[in-house]
């Protein structure tokens, strides 16, 4: 095993280690999200962490890490008797993305459980990290039934595995700390309530101290154990100090005074549920005692609310997180906040120094002030005096986005977990049987049963039990739902260019993007104008980095529709190499004007083709609008053999019939 870089070498990042410090000081405080981009530190100062945690007591020869003091009482390994036990060191347990449901709950041997009635449980990585860490890298990848896994062993404390009546249950309680990469999608809203702590790290513009990150990561590739050892009394300062401040930590006094200031500010920023307080209350107290007080103080409860609300304020994937300080200043200052005291918590940092978030842009910092007014409608050349070229405008605001209802791709899929369109998945409604193909985990008992009773006599049965061998087993064929690939094809040309028609099309994208984020899809952003398309954003999970790019979307010049088709081909095709089981969905939204390269519709027939041998439907959302209309959109829409939809008929009340009429326009081609 590989030495791990020492936790005090981290340059920098003091609120990543801070947090991190105060789970080890109260693990009541509910785990750590750190977000940011790559090559910050983010995993090297989360495996370090074990390394400073005090070693735990366990039951000798107990998987399941009972504790010799309080030994649980339903354990598998049990029953236990109080008493002496071994220490072992605090354990770090790294759940991988693509972890099986087996890999993380446990397997439960069904095929003995059956024949010989013993269950044969092999623990998996819930029981290994009971008392310890569980560490989720790239936690906003991780498939949505391990989330709900997680989730409930995290509310209960407890891991339950099921398998047709037969079921084991085990402790599991642990320090949940996940990293991850905004870029690459957020997490869903249960599971980032369920951190107590989220940081945002960032690389430092700061030229010596990125010096000093490279010198200290050289030396220590260079040499590990000669590294570690330079830090060894650092590192043993610490961990005393996380010692002394668990011991100091039922000691610390939490007021009416600092409790009045944590509920204010949960109200002032009206973050949803009553979590948000009780772990705002547990981070003060963990800082108290981390400095050695027994008292918390204003500056507790400050550094407590800019580690505890950025990630509960979010109201939707398209919100930054974070807080506005001087909103955060202004209420601990009424409701209790003393002017003297200095709200910069001073020493209380890991290395000495406090640190805090970095003020972000919220609600009351968004720009909300007065937006140019809308423009006279521009023709092909999309001139206006206010642009940022020539035949472009400045991109309009996006209208206010509506619910939509699922726009589906026909047919049975297999791809990725999610919740759009159809699919074989191992999760759902059981549909039929077959034989398993290696591991058995979903028996379909009444299956199984047909399949031995006609050789029970031949076997030997006496007796009520039932003879079955492993031919006999058999595995339930589940059909649920999937993620597909959303890619939006958007006319951003002169014909598009009115300000009022723009922001109704980007109100109805972005409406479509907030759909896709709950179905788990990835989205894919591509445009055309001018004389060419180009790709806005490559196919991600991030749904607001497509917002983000649909917001400062430029607009202008000529249309090169075809261009735009042939484009979404490729970038279908290329995707489809990387990731063949996922389905795709192209949005198409123009006013089927094409006054650039080759006729569109003479083309829609190729892409046509192209597309279904890519198992893609298509939609075109027609923006044609003014009394005299040209229906250009709706024989594009003929020739991809898809469905047109105007963008009224996008809300939730006049969509109802469009999957429907999808479905049926493949069915009819098919």
């Amino acid at each position: 095993m590989s030495t791990p870089f020492p936790f005090t070498a981290v340059v920098g990042q003091d609120d990543l280690r801070l947090a991190l410090l105060l789970n080890a000081v109260s693990p009541a405080v509910g785990g750590v999200l750190v977000r940011g981009e790559k090559g910050t530190a983010k995993s090297t100062a989360v495996r370090a962490l074990s390394a400073l945690l005090p070693p735990v007591p366990v039951v000798a020869g107990c998987r399941f890490s009972c504790d010799p003091a309080k030994p649980d009482a339903q354990c598998p390994d049990g029953p236990h008797e109080p008493g002496d036990g071994v220490e072992r060191p605090a354990r770090m347990v790294e759940l991988p993305v693509g972890a099986s449901e087996d890999r993380l709950v446990g397997a439960l041997d069904i095929e003995r459980a059956l024949s010989e009635g013993v269950k044969a449980f092999e623990p998996g990585l819930l029981a290994d990290a009971h008392r310890g860490i569980l560490y989720v890298d790239e936690v906003n990848l991780l498939h949505d039934h391990l989330v709900d896994l997680l989730l409930d062993a995290a509310a209960m404390g407890a891991s339950y595995v099921e398998r047709e009546g037969v079921s084991v249950r085990h402790a599991s309680k642990f320090l949940l700390v996940g990293t991850m990469n905004p870029e690459e999608g957020e997490l869903r809203p249960q599971l980032l309530d369920r951190f107590g702590l989220t940081v945002e790290v960032a690389a430092s513009r700061e030229p010596d101290q990125r010096v000093e990150v490279v010198r200290r990561r050289l030396a220590y590739d260079d040499d590990p154990a000669r590294f570690t050892a330079r830090w060894a009394d650092e590192e043993a300062a610490v961990r005393r100090r996380v010692v002394a401040a668990r011991e100091l930590l039922p000691s610390v006094r939490l007021g009416d005074g600092a409790l009045r200031q944590i509920a204010a500010t949960c109200a002032a920023f009206e973050v949803d549920g009553m979590r948000a307080d009780i772990v705002m209350a547990r981070t003060a107290t963990a800082l108290a005692a981390w400095a050695g007080r027994t008292e918390v103080l204003a500056e507790d409860v400050r550094q407590a609310a800019l580690l505890a609300l950025p990630h509960r304020r979010r109201r939707n994937p398209f919100d930054a997180p974070g807080l506005d300080e001087d909103k955060l200043d202004d209420t601990l200052e009424e409701f209790g906040g003393s002017e003297d005291e200095d709200p910069d918590p001073g020493p209380d940092g890991p290395d000495g120094s406090g640190g805090g978030q970095p003020p972000a842009d919220g609600p009351e910092g968004d720009d909300t002030g007065a937006r140019p007014e809308a423009g006279e409608e521009g023709g092909e050349s999309g001139e206006q005096p206010a642009g940022s070229g020539p035949g472009e405008q400045r991109p309009a605001p996006a209208a206010e986005p509506f619910r939509t209802k699922v726009l589906s791709v026909p047919g049975l899929g297999e791809g990725a977990a999610g919740r759009r369109s159809r699919a074989r998945t191992e999760h759902g409604r059981t549909t039929g049987a077959r034989r398993p193909r290696g591991a058995l985990t979903k028996l379909h008992l009444a299956a199984t049963v047909q399949a031995a009773a006609p050789h029970q006599r031949a076997r030997g049965r006496s007796g009520r039990g039932l003879v079955v061998r492993r031919d006999d087993l058999r595995q339930a064929t589940r059909e649920g739902r999937e993620g597909n690939l959303v890619l939006f094809v958007v006319d951003a040309s002169g014909s598009m260019a009115a300000r009022q028609r723009m922001g109704a099309v980007k109100g109805a994208v972005l409406s479509l993007l907030l759909d896709a984020y709950q179905r788990r899809d990835k989205v894919g952003l591509l445009t055309f104008r001018g004389s060419a398309a180009e790709v806005a954003l490559p196919p991600t999970s991030s749904v607001d980095a497509a917002a983000a790019r649909l917001e400062s979307l430029p607009t202008g010049g000529r249309t090169p529709l075809a261009a735009g088709l042939l484009k979404a081909h490729e970038v279908l095709r290329v995707e489809r190499l990387r990731d063949p089981a996922r389905r795709a969905l192209v949005v198409v939204v123009t006013d089927g004007r094409a006054t650039g390269g080759p006729e569109p519709v003479a083309l829609a027939g190729r892409a046509a083709r192209l597309f279904a041998a890519g198992s893609v439907a298509s939609v075109v959302v027609d923006c044609e609008s003014g009394p005299v209309r040209l229906g250009l959109a709706g024989r594009l829409a003929d020739e991809l053999d898809g469905t047109a939809v105007t963008l009224d008929e996008l809300r939730a009340d006049s969509i109802a019939g469009l999957v429907r009429e999808v479905q049926g326009n493949s069915r009819r081609a098919a």
